[in-house]
């Protein structure tokens, strides 16, 4: 059985997860990224995406992520129609990857974008990475070089911050600057130490 000792690593878009997942991977723990796996497979899947959506979104063998990204985004249709073709096949990965990870018997993160969103996987433990939705906003107009209301649109598409702090098991504070989210990942790696060890 899957993701026996699985913590869904999630927040939301321009929260630092990212970031998060290198610091945790620094600090001794295995991270699966769904990231990852699913540009791996939309990219292996280019000549379904050139059918479906058009030769404009794939270069060299590659999905553009970008254009792709914003037609989806303003195409509820063209979004379903790709979630139901990429989503089996991310999970499906995962839980591989988590099957193996669940023999090491030693809790491992699997990093979620839409964890809370999805419902998909049956993880009692998650970790939030959080930053005030000001705070966020600010940081992915920055990042991303949109609009206020293109940022807003996208932000838009994911739960509040807030309420998945709400839910969370465990929150990582990532408000302030890079020294303290260091140490807010150390803290959560101890914490997990401990409460393991407890167990064993």
């Amino acid at each position: 059985m899957a993701f026996k000792y699985a913590i869904a690593l999630t927040g939301g878009i321009a929260t630092g997860k990212s970031t998060v997942a290198s610091l945790m991977a620094l600090n001794g723990m295995r991270v699966i990224d769904a990231d990852s796996i699913s540009h791996k497979i939309l990219d292996d899947s280019h000549a379904w995406v050139e059918e479906n959506f058009g030769s404009e979104y794939v270069n060299n063998h590659k999905v553009d992520r970008t254009s792709l990204g914003n037609m989806i985004f303003s195409t509820p249709h063209a979004k379903k129609t790709l979630e139901d073709f990429l989503h089996p096949k991310i999970r499906a990965e995962i839980e591989k990857q988590s099957i193996k990870q669940d023999s090491f018997k030693f809790p491992y993160l699997i990093d979620i974008p839409l964890f809370f969103e999805n419902g998909a996987y049956n993880i009692k433990d998650s970790v939030v990475v959080y930053t005030p939705s000001d705070v966020q906003l600010e940081r992915f107009i920055k990042r991303n070089k949109y609009s206020e209301e293109e940022s807003l649109k996208r932000i838009a598409t994911q739960m509040p911050i807030d309420e998945k702090k709400a839910k969370a098991t465990w929150v990582i504070d990532n408000s302030k600057n890079l020294k303290h989210l260091q140490q807010e990942v150390e803290d959560f790696v101890e914490i997990i130490k401990d409460k393991y060890l407890e167990k064993k």
